[in-house]
């Protein structure tokens, strides 16, 4: 049986050891353990991990020859399957033997179940210790039993049995304590195992950097072919161009050279910050994460600290490059697609659709690829220095790892918010602007008229936004999910002996997932390209439905040839056999899953569906209905989704353990390449239709555009549905390495890991409802941030129209009266562009400070005072309540947003009854419903021109009754009088311009900062406190044991 004493010290056959120090990188750990301990540690290393069976009784000293031999043949053989079942075995059977009363041997009798528990509590615990020690960390078995923890006797103190046994038992016992010269240089190696390396580290090698080098040359040739496309549009459809169209061309320079200046002042204010930030930051990281616990001790390990640091600032600049890159491509490739859409039929969708595809996937690749190169170097450098004498240390390699993750996450919740608080201040500054406010006299603008002073800012925030930031937080969530899964599975030493590989195995998925994205992606460019409208939105479908079905194909031999065939793995607080293919069904059930949340999403989300149709039908009523439906509908949007997430969770933990989550996660993430390609084509294709609006273009080349932007809404839900089940999985795979770093610094037999966390411990509860606040103090910080911005843009817009000479003329004007004006050589006004980028970067880069402030210290704090039992509520909580709030407000402003489409494109004219005091027709809302009852066909007006009838669309219609009789289209559109239905009944306008219209609006603005700003923030807000909590895992380990300063955290010294 163990004693152990106050100092740590063991007690092993008389002779006396410290527990082992675990001195990280250099090779200092082989001087801490004393030749004297090899007898415990060699003997401890191999007890089994699955419960004790019956077995028939075999004398003691049989039991004791096979335990020798099975530890020396552990040792020298190279075989992992053969050294655990036969080795840990053995060791369980001589220790059971061991603890019996020599009485009862000579008995004979068979040792039941029971009768060995009870008579082996000290093996027990030691099983306990074994396991824990294993899972977190261990190098080798033989050296984790006593690490940390335990110091043993044969017996506990004052029921010694030594008197009982025979002289021989004595002796063997003697003998057994003893170890040979391998065994013993075995012990001098501390945390490090052999290196596994040779052909396996070539391997891993040639593939991620071939799959690297590929993404790199097709983002490369996407590029080339985007470039290829001039601003001149003269010879796009081999026709020469009138002075006027010239003129339009030089327009759309100016205009994309402003967003492009606009675009690159915001960036390289927002970098500085971040610079500033990266340094300050690291030097915290580097003091910190230095101050760790080792024997139960809390020491300073400057090189853990350095190396985490390092880390850490690799990761915050590949985030900066990241969204960089997504900038600098989306602004060089808007009035390119522009240029494209303005080409007739067939051929101007196709090259419109291929600009933005193409523009999008240079991205998509390149940042794939580059953060994937970048984080498989860094691995193989602190591989290097982690290698002593052919062995690595692969636990403390990987916690290192961990600062990439914090790194890019950190810069990408400035990326977020700075980039959200940007585009949906000037979003919605130039909504509330020109749709809602007016120039006067009635007069409505669109957000994109080239007279309305914030539609640069505008446009310049669909970039700094939706493609810069969410570049950075997609790289974030890649990172993270990477060095969560790396981390958890070098823990298992199963994954250790199997070799480089198989550690590195998640950034196989990765890098396979960027050959089978490129594939995928030749289907909707070459072999089935747009050639009309309806093309868009299949084309994009098909590319994620591809590429997931050809990553389920390519996933499975992957898994065959990387992972070994058994891998033991801590499920529930208790080792188990985990099998190649069930963790590839973990990453395909978050494969799937992902694909089934995406596609929840966009039923939630888009018009073609009930819901938002039936948000957009309840603005007959005004705002106020309109903003119930919305807040109705994204709650109900989350049911689906939390139920999709619950059943991966349980079933990747029950299967797998935390690593299985972390491949579910990888598993979402998978398609990386294309989800990027499709997200950043949105804002692309949005710019694109801003441009064509603000030089004027024909109407012909904005349905095109038009049409690539409500594409790229679509399939952008169901990218948002990816990342917001991508980021619960990440967390909680971070929560799990948290967990796992905390169980491995613990002084006990009793850890986190084998226990878990009591829900009902007073601190614990506690910062479960305190996590489960901090999205909601976030997201009240962001979106009063919006506000605030919006309220200035306003504001500015509203001074530019009073004091700017002629300029509200000029924006009262409509396209025909504009060029009448430039005909007779009158000169047309224009805003000031600057002024409102000046007010929106001002504004997004005070504003963001808080937030981040608020995620990136929480968790420190609660750590530092409360303790490690403290962060694990607070990352409960947090977790739990993100993911619901992060699916309702994107779905709910997704909803407003596409409502707000529904109503500007027609679809509710003939759904509003003019109500003029007679009673309506019971089948009314019926003839509504059916075919050709609704939309803009259903409105059509009839005219009278000369002595003939004609039928007109109603947008023409209402242009000539504008210009000829204004005070009746200005009743009109207030809904004071009716239009009449292709049909003949009586109804109110519910288009462009209309009360209808304005409801929407208003409900899409309140939804901006929601799915925009606050919405896809949460995402980051979970995994940066989940990967803050794992980097200064040690550092709250080292005050008062993991209890905080303020000892609250019921943690075992």
């Amino acid at each position: 049986r163990k004693r152990t004493d106050m100092a740590g010290s063991i007690q092993v056959a008389g002779a006396s050891l410290q527990p082992r120090q675990r001195n990280g990188i250099w090779k200092h750990a082989a001087i801490m353990c004393f030749a004297g301990a090899c007898a415990l540690i060699a003997v401890g290393a191999f007890q089994s991990f699955s419960s004790i069976e019956e077995r028939p009784f075999i004398s003691l000293l049989e039991k004791k020859a096979a335990a020798t031999a099975a530890i020396k043949k552990a040792h020298v053989t190279s075989s992992a399957s053969v050294k655990r079942e036969e080795a840990e075995k053995a060791y369980k059977e001589h220790l059971v033997a061991k603890k019996q009363p020599a009485a009862a041997h000579k008995a004979a009798k068979p040792a039941t179940l029971d009768e060995v528990k009870k008579t082996s509590a000290a093996a027990t615990q030691m099983k306990k210790v074994d396991m824990v020690k294993m899972l977190h960390g261990a190098a080798h078995p033989a050296i984790n039993h006593p690490a940390h923890t335990l110091k043993l006797a044969g017996n506990e103190t004052g029921n010694s049995t030594a008197g009982n046994e025979t002289a021989a038992t004595a002796e063997e016992e003697e003998e057994d304590s003893v170890l040979t010269e391998e065994e013993e240089e075995e012990v001098k190696e501390g945390n490090y195992v052999k290196d596994a390396g040779g052909n396996g580290v070539w391997t891993a090698d040639l593939f991620i950097f071939i799959c690297g080098a590929i993404g790199l040359l097709f983002a490369a040739f996407l590029f080339w072919q985007v470039a290829a496309i001039s601003l001149d549009t003269e010879g796009v459809e081999g026709k020469a161009l009138t002075a006027e169209e010239k003129a339009s061309d030089e327009e759309l320079k100016t205009i994309y050279t402003t967003i492009q200046g606009g675009a690159q002042s915001f960036l390289w204010a927002e970098y500085q910050i971040c610079f500033i930030f990266i340094t300050v930051f690291g030097l915290l990281v580097f003091v910190l994460v230095s101050h760790t616990v080792e024997g139960g001790k809390a020491v300073w390990k400057w090189d853990v600290g350095g190396l985490t640091a390092l880390s850490f600032v690799v990761g915050g600049l590949t985030s900066i490059l990241s969204g960089f890159i997504g900038m600098m491509v989306a602004v060089y490739s808007n009035a390119r697609t522009t240029v494209m859409a303005k080409g007739e039929g067939e051929k101007g969708w196709t090259n419109s659709f291929n600009t933005a595809f193409r523009a999008g996937g240079v991205m998509g690749y390149s940042l794939c690829a580059l953060s994937l190169m970048i984080l498989y170097l860094l691995c193989l450098a602190y591989r290097g220095i982690f290698t002593e004498a052919g062995k690595t240390d692969y636990t403390m390699l990987f916690e290192c790892i961990a600062g990439y993750g914090l790194g890019g996450s950190a810069i990408a919740m400035f990326g977020r918010v700075g980039g959200g608080i940007f585009t949906k201040a000037a979003d919605v500054g130039a909504d509330l602007s020109g749709k809602v406010i007016g120039v006067g006299d009635g007069k409505k603008l669109d957000e994109d008229s080239p007279y309305n002073p914030a539609c640069i800012a505008d446009n310049v925030g669909d970039n700094v936004g939706d493609v810069a930031g969410m570049g950075s937080d997609l790289f974030g969530s890649f990172g993270e999910a990477s060095c969560a899964a790396m981390l958890i599975g070098s823990a298992s030493l199963s994954i250790q002996e199997a070799g480089w590989s198989a550690l590195v195995f998640p950034l196989f998925i990765s890098a396979t997932g960027i050959v089978v994205c490129m594939l995928a992606s030749f289907v909707a460019t070459d072999l089935q390209p747009v050639r009309k409208e309806e093309d868009i939105e299949k084309a994009l479908k098909i590319q994620l439905g591809l590429t997931s079905v050809l990553m389920t194909i390519a996933l499975y031999p992957l898994c065959l040839w990387a992972l070994p065939e058994k891998m033991m793995m801590n499920i529930d607080g208790a080792e188990a056999d985990v099998s190649q293919m069930v963790c590839y069904f973990c990453i395909i059930a978050g494969l799937w899953g992902g694909c089934l949340i995406g596609f929840i999403t966009e039923y939630f989300t888009s018009h073609s569906y009930t819901p938002v149709r039936d948000v957009a039908r309840s603005t007959e009523t005004g705002a106020a209905t309109n903003i119930i439906y919305g807040l109705a509908l994204g709650y109900q949007s989350a049911i689906l989704p939390v139920v999709i997430l619950s059943c991966i969770i349980f079933l990747a933990l029950n299967t797998a353990g935390m690593y299985g989550v972390a491949l579910s996660a990888l598993g979402m993430l998978s398609t990386l390449a294309t989800c990027l390609t499709i997200d950043v084509y949105g804002p692309i294709s949005d710019n694109a239709g801003g441009i064509a609006e603000m030089v004027e273009m024909p109407s012909s080349v904005r349905d095109k555009t038009d049409a690539l932007d409500a594409a790229g809404n679509t399939t952008a839900a169901i990218g948002k549905g990816f990342a917001i089940g991508s980021a619960a999985l990440v967390s909680l795979a971070l929560f799990g390495a948290f967990v796992t770093r905390v169980s491995n610094d613990q002084p006990g037999p009793s850890t986190l890991a084998t226990d878990g966390v009591n829900l009902l411990s007073p601190v614990v509860f506690a910062f479960v409802v305190f996590g489960a606040m901090v999205p909601y103090w976030f997201s009240a910080l962001t979106m009063r941030s919006v506000g605030e911005a919006a309220n200035a843009m306003v504001r500015e817009v509203a001074r530019q129209w009073s004091e700017i000479p002629g300029l509200s003329q000029s924006a009262g004007l409509d396209f025909h009266q504009r060029q009448e004006w430039r005909q007779a050589g009158r000169e047309l006004t224009k805003p000031d562009y600057q002024a409102c980028i000046s007010i929106a970067t001002n504004a997004s880069l005070r504003e963001m400070i808080a937030p981040g402030l608020l995620v990136i210290l929480t968790p420190i704090l609660v750590g530092t005072f409360c303790g490690v039992q403290a962060v694990c509520g607070l990352l409960t909580g947090a977790i739990a309540s993100s993911v619901q709030m992060a699916i309702s407000m994107s779905n709910t402003g997704g909803a407003w947003d596409n409502a707000k489409k529904y109503t500007e494109k027609g679809e509710l004219n003939g759904f509003f009854p003019y109500r003029d005091g007679s009673k309506l027709p019971d089948n009314w809302y019926q003839q509504a419903e059916r075919e050709g009852g609704h939309g803009e066909d259903a409105v059509q007006q009839k005219v009278t021109l000369g002595s003939q009838d004609k039928t007109v669309k109603i947008k023409a219609w209402l242009a000539d009754v504008e210009k000829t009789e204004p005070a009746r289209y200005n009743k009109i559109m207030a809904g004071e009088e009716p239009i009449m239905t292709v049909d003949g009944r009586k109804v109110i306008y519910a288009g462009k311009k209309s009360q209808a219209h304005a409801a929407a609006v208003v409900g899409d603005t309140v939804g901006d900062p929601l799915k925009d700003t606050s919405g896809p923030a949460l995402n980051i807000v979970m995994k940066l406190m989940a990967i803050i909590s794992v980097v200064f895992a040690d550092f709250f380990m080292s005050i008062n044991s993991g209890n905080g300063i303020f000892n609250t955290g019921g943690l075992h010294a």
